[in-house]
């Protein structure tokens, strides 16, 4: 059994990207260099042809019901309404991952925290295809027990459902979970569903938040 703080926390919920890697950012950087398409002209263009109430396809693709192909044919749709030229973004997966690495503090930190005997899941919003770039950037499977990866349990943050479901899998009531997300929308889903959240902005913010947390 896990242990529990005088606070009650037994179990940590995790982020993936942003939190146990380099910021997002730099990798959304790196693609602009790469192809002179900000990020800007990217959300412009997942919304090309969209009516008022529609999803955006990077929703639909998290969530496992589209393909990473599907998707990429969406983007470069749009793109070339707003270009006025079709770019090709067969490269955007290997720009987007080599832009990444390990977050050496956080992973160290969670390794702490499993060996001090909490429960440790991790929490992602990903793309079905890219499962073997990220699980192979980190020891994944040595820090954490439960991987909840929403292209595989169809629902995503901050939607209740997966929060629900990742509390199901590692069977802890809400309050005895603490989540740590780079996204504050994120953060707001897991309250929502009675976690502990901290919002991660920088290595030292957050280490001493969830340092905080726990003692």
């Amino acid at each position: 059994m896990a242990e529990t703080g005088s606070n009650g926390i037994a179990a940590i919920v995790s982020d993936f990207g942003g939190v146990l890697t380099t910021p997002l950012l730099a990798a959304f950087a790196a693609f602009q260099e790469d192809s002179g398409i900000s990020p800007e002209a990217l959300g412009k263009a997942m919304r090309v042809g969209l009516e008022d109430g529609d999803e955006l396809p990077l929703f639909r693709l998290e969530r496992g019901e589209i393909s990473e192909q599907e998707f990429i044919e969406r983007l470069e749709d749009g793109l070339e309404a707003i270009l006025d030229h079709r770019p090709h973004l067969h490269h955007f997966r290997r720009k987007f991952w080599g832009a990444l690495d390990p977050n050496q503090q956080m992973i160290e930190l969670m390794r702490e925290l499993k060996q001090s005997g909490l429960k440790m899941a991790l929490l992602t919003n990903n793309v079905r295809e890219w499962e073997p770039l990220w699980r192979s950037m980190l020891p994944v499977d040595e820090i954490f027990e439960e991987i909840v990866d929403s292209a595989f349990v169809g629902c995503r943050k901050p939607e209740a459902r997966i929060y629900e479901l990742t509390l199901e899998r590692i069977g802890m009531p809400a309050e005895a979970c603490l989540f740590v997300d780079d996204l504050h929308p994120n953060c707001e889903g897991a309250e929502a569903a009675g976690m502990h959240a901290v919002h991660f902005r920088e290595n030292a913010q957050a280490i001493a938040e969830i340092r905080a947390a726990l003692s």
